[in-house]
């Protein structure tokens, strides 16, 4: 599927509500039909030297970088961006169109 990726990595806070942070954040992306797909994942390996003490990956695709920029504006994630942001240490976001040289096979 080719698009835009909005890659998100964040670091928590100590103390920080993260798991309902993650369901806000799951239940977002199933309710605007701008996303396409999502996923995330917790760091593995830990390993501060390489990851720079972030701990989470979140991975939205939309169909075009205005489809991003209209996400990003729209009303639900600006109310939840406020409660992430509240619980994060810090975040790296990037935006980058889809290029596939590996399909993966079952």
């Amino acid at each position: 599927m080719a698009g835009i990726k909005h890659l998100v990595m964040a670091k928590f806070k100590e103390g920080a509500a993260v798991e309902q942070l993650l369901l806000d954040m799951k239940k977002l992306a199933l309710e605007l039909d701008i996303i396409k797909s999502f996923e995330w994942g917790e760091d593995v390996m830990k390993n501060d030297k390489y990851s720079h003490g972030f701990t989470h990956t979140f991975i939205f695709m939309f169909d075009s970088a205005e489809d991003v920029a209209a996400y990003i504006k729209h009303p639900r994630h600006v109310e939840y961006g406020k409660k992430f942001r509240a619980g994060t240490e810090k975040i790296l976001a990037v935006d980058f169109p889809t290029v596939i040289d590996k399909i993966a096979t079952a």
